[in-house]
């Protein structure tokens, strides 16, 4: 997307939207050789945080994961970053095909080395309908990843990164981060675009999926709805995620619905270990965490 188009859509966002005084605009960006030479002006436009997709700092993993961009220029991305912005963010990926431990970790001290105020530090995944699913990679073994996952956590924590959702550690939270945990509600806008729109007058929570074709978008834009069903287990797979968990408020604002609704599987998780509940609030516990999959199943 050039400086220009970019601009335009700034300008029309602010014709239609009130900016608030300290609102956070990210932009996910490659850390391709021409991408950082547009961070000035990606500056310049309004937006005050960048989310650099590097996913590993070795030339290797990068190729496997098919990426295009080299070691040397994730480096001089991040290092390109924070001279211009003052809240950026790194991604980074661990379990990859053929990574050791010690290259994991490596791939967090060259990260941190950079001074990102954010960083977020997931494992890999093979979703459906990839190249990966269709050619799976050797990954390492399982007690391998988890290794890596539990001293990744432990570095990043070291080192002042305080890890606020599973896989987000930040000297500064990501306030779309957060919205996202909190079950807030967000506008998609664009081809492939994902929203979530809560119609209060009956408390119907609704997703919506604009089309994924950039070709057809322009063309029709046409989007496709779909109503929540289990708006209790849609919260918890969210706000669940959150290491302070969620209150009791929230929940009641955010579902429509009270929280004696959901006592008697607040009560069983609790008898599991798995979460905390104290003066309404409730948080998983270090269990529950290790283990969210089965925490958040309580509730469906």
């Amino acid at each position: 997307m050039s400086e220009q188009a970019l601009n335009e859509l700034f300008v029309g966002l602010r014709d239609r939207l009130d900016f608030e005084k300290d609102i956070e605009i990210t932009l996910e960006t490659n850390p391709g050789t021409f991408e950082v030479e547009k961070f000035k002006a990606f500056k310049d436009i309004g937006i005050n945080r960048l989310s650099i997709g590097v996913q590993s700092f070795d030339d290797k993993h990068l190729k496997s994961l098919g990426r295009i961009h080299s070691a040397q220029e994730a480096s001089k991305a991040c290092t390109e970053a924070a001279k211009i912005f003052d809240n950026f963010n790194i991604d980074l990926m661990y379990g990859l095909s053929g990574q050791t431990l010690a290259q994991s970790l490596s791939d967090i001290h060259q990260a941190i080395d950079l001074n990102p105020t954010h960083i977020s530090f997931y494992q890999l995944t093979i979703e459906s309908n990839t190249l990966f699913a269709k050619f799976p990679p050797t990954l390492p073994q399982g007690d391998d990843i988890w290794t890596m996952g539990e001293q990744g956590v432990a570095l990043l924590e070291q080192h002042g990164f305080t890890r606020y959702e599973v896989s987000a550690f930040g000297k500064k939270p990501s306030k779309h981060n957060l919205n996202y945990w909190e079950f807030g509600d967000y506008i998609g806008i664009g081809a492939g675009a994902h929203g979530k729109i809560t119609l209060a007058e009956d408390w119907k929570v609704i997703r919506t999926l604009k089309s994924k074709s950039p070709k057809d978008y322009i063309e029709n834009c046409k989007k496709t709805t779909e109503t929540i069903e289990n708006v209790t287990f849609e919260f918890m797979l969210n706000a669940l995620r959150l290491k302070k968990g969620f209150d009791f408020n929230l929940f009641e604002s955010q579902t429509g619905q009270s929280i004696k609704k959901i006592e008697v599987h607040l009560a069983k998780a609790q008898s599991l270990d798995l979460l905390i509940v104290k003066e309404k609030n409730a948080r998983p516990s270090e269990k529950g965490y290790n283990f969210l999959n089965d925490l958040q199943a309580i509730f469906l």
